[in-house]
């Protein structure tokens, strides 16, 4: 007999530096509250992305989403299927469908805030957390329309065994340039370099690395980065003339309540280049001619993916910490639920 409980995890307390064990709190719910109204459907969430910027969503500060409140359910993009759909919703039981559903295992949401998963040939529908998703979008956007990178230009990655990292480093081979990849071990660096095909990959930890960097870059055109701090501060070390900083994320100092500072920033002026700062939601018009795009390449088989799932909703928190620490390799992504069977009871 199926329970009529479920599980979320909401925000216990701000954490002042590293996410904590008191930072979240589980609670059990009552199933009966899930009644879809006119123009929503009952979600039940299979799949959440788990990223970096989730734990920028947890300070109480200025920024591109409000903050997640205390006793609020904790942000995330996931899939699910819908178990029940309300008066007039346009969608049906057993769609597959995508959304902010958060660490929940069931949703309440209305049609407006879904979309519909129809994952073309090549791909499913994981896919739409990674490269058909948020980190396809910000790798596809940030490189383009900030990097605007050239063939046979110096392409430079940070964080580059990552979910965004991964995808940009071969969507900067795909374009003709030369991809050298920062990682944090030795077996991150191995799978670029035999996976990905980049061209040179450095473990970031070396004792050697400066000297590593130099070598391997020259001097860059165009650097994606996703860890700031002493990485960026050494990339601008190593500019060419009109180079471009595109600063897609900072994950080395979200836990620092003083971040490092840059020292080398007057490069920047003698090569004439540009840093910027971008948000992958200021490109939602041009998302479905990126999908087209990136779904072409899965399918052709020259875009590559890799997934690292952590199951179970309770494991959400430890989870999150492991992009952190490096623990990950690929899209890290938790395992909610299994779909439920066709013709099963849903709810």
């Amino acid at each position: 007999m199926a329970s009529n409980t479920f599980t979320r995890i909401v925000l216990r307390e701000r954490p002042e530096a590293d996410v904590l064990p008191d930072t979240f709190e589980k609670q059990t719910v009552s199933k009966d509250d899930l009644q879809a109204g006119p123009g929503e459907v009952v979600v039940q969430v299979t799949y959440l992305s788990l990223d970096p910027a989730m734990r920028g969503w947890l300070r109480d500060v200025r920024s591109y989403l409000p903050p997640v409140q205390i006793g609020e359910v904790m942000r995330a993009i996931g899939l699910g299927i819908v178990v029940q759909a309300g008066d007039g919703s346009t969608f049906k039981e057993g769609d597959i469908v995508s959304g902010s559903f958060g660490w929940t295992e069931f949703a309440v949401v209305k049609d407006k805030a879904l979309q519909k998963i129809t994952p073309p040939s090549g791909s499913t529908a994981l896919d739409f957390l990674n490269t058909l998703g948020m980190p396809g979008m910000t790798a596809y956007f940030g490189l383009n329309e900030v990097g605007q990178l050239k063939a046979g230009e110096t392409l430079l990655v940070s964080g580059a065994a990552g979910a965004v990292g991964s995808l940009v480093c071969q969507l900067g081979k795909r374009a003709g340039a030369k991809v050298v990849a920062l990682a944090g071990s030795d077996e991150k660096c191995a799978w670029l370099e035999d996976e990905l095909e980049v061209d040179k990959a450095l473990n970031y930890k070396s004792e050697t690395f400066q000297e590593d960097l130099k070598n391997a870059v020259g001097y860059l055109d165009v650097f994606f980065d996703n860890v700031g701090g002493e990485i960026l501060d050494l990339a601008l070390q190593r500019l060419n003339k009109n180079a471009r900083i595109v600063l897609c994320g900072a994950i080395s100092a979200y836990n620092s309540s003083q971040p490092r500072g840059l020292v080398n920033y007057q490069n920047i002026i003698a090569q004439r280049a540009k840093i910027q700062g971008f948000v992958v939601f200021d490109y939602t018009p041009q998302y479905p001619k990126a999908i087209r795009d990136l779904a072409s390449a899965l399918g052709d088989g020259t875009l590559k993916r890799k997934f690292h799932v952590v199951e179970g909703i309770e494991n959400a928190s430890k989870a999150l910490l492991m992009l952190f620490s490096g623990a990950n390799t690929g899209k890290l992504v938790l395992k909610v639920s299994d779909e439920p069977p066709a013709g099963s009871p849903r709810l």
